[in-house]
């Protein structure tokens, strides 16, 4: 039987670029996807027509009873599954004094308690079976800030201390809960900067160029395996050295 691995946020780049590489990979796949579910479901379409399992299903993570909602229908089709990838996200830049409260409330809801309300839909599966692995992805703002964006900075470094904690608290149920940190990706996330800006930040990266999809996915897909058993409550920055 193919492991299963659900993957939210899967309409945008680093979500698309996983769920490539789990289904290559020989996973059945859910991908989780709200405002953009048509992309998925045509990326899901596209990947069936090449005989890989995948399907796409609506997930409006921000809401707890949807969250919950979404998760009791993949697990009706498959039962517990083996992987969780916390993928959702939103980004937004403003200055400080200008973040409104429903700003704030929307990055937080998406970012956060998204993370928060799926995975505690999942885990209850995952701990009778004393198996399982959550991946969470944060950013590399969640872990050293960025001017002018301090509500996405602050919800992805919430990721983090959620991610370590848990760790602690389900790891002697036999699941590993693992976060990675995205440096600057080559996504349609990257819309708003101009040509010249992503030069500068490819500039300050030791590798000397932006990231891509797919060198998250590789990562995600290695915390998935059995390699990385002993592996856990750790935040891995697949950031090409940009932090340091």
């Amino acid at each position: 039987m193919k492991p299963t691995v659900v993957i939210t946020g899967a309409s945008g780049g680093i979500g698309q670029a996983m769920v490539r590489a789990f289904a290559a990979a020989g996973y059945r796949v859910f991908c989780g996807s709200f405002h953009h579910l048509d992309e998925a479901q045509k990326l899901a379409g596209q990947l069936q027509e090449q005989g890989f399992a995948v399907e796409a299903l609506k997930a409006d993570l921000s809401s707890s009873k949807e969250a919950q909602a979404f998760a009791q229908e993949v697990q009706q089709r498959c039962g517990p599954i083996d992987v969780l990838v916390n993928n959702a996200g939103v980004a937004q830049q403003k200055l400080f004094q200008d973040i409104t409260d429903d700003d704030w409330r929307h990055m937080m809801g998406v970012n956060l308690d998204g993370v928060f309300y799926l995975t505690r839909a999942f885990l209850p599966a995952m701990i009778r079976q004393k198996a399982g692995r959550i991946i969470n992805i944060s950013s590399i703002w969640g872990v050293c800030g960025a001017s002018c964006e301090v509500h996405y900075s602050a919800s992805k470094a919430a990721v983090a201390g959620m991610t370590k904690a848990l760790a602690k608290e389900v790891g002697p149920s036999g699941i590993t809960v693992n976060c990675i940190a995205p440096g600057v990706i080559q996504t349609p996330m990257l819309a708003c900067f101009s040509e010249e800006d992503l030069k500068e930040l490819a500039s300050q990266t030791p590798m000397g160029r932006l990231g891509t999809g797919d060198d998250v996915a590789q990562l995600a897909l290695f915390l998935a395996s059995g390699k990385a058993d002993f592996i856990t409550g750790q935040v891995i920055c697949a950031d090409g050295g940009f932090a340091l």
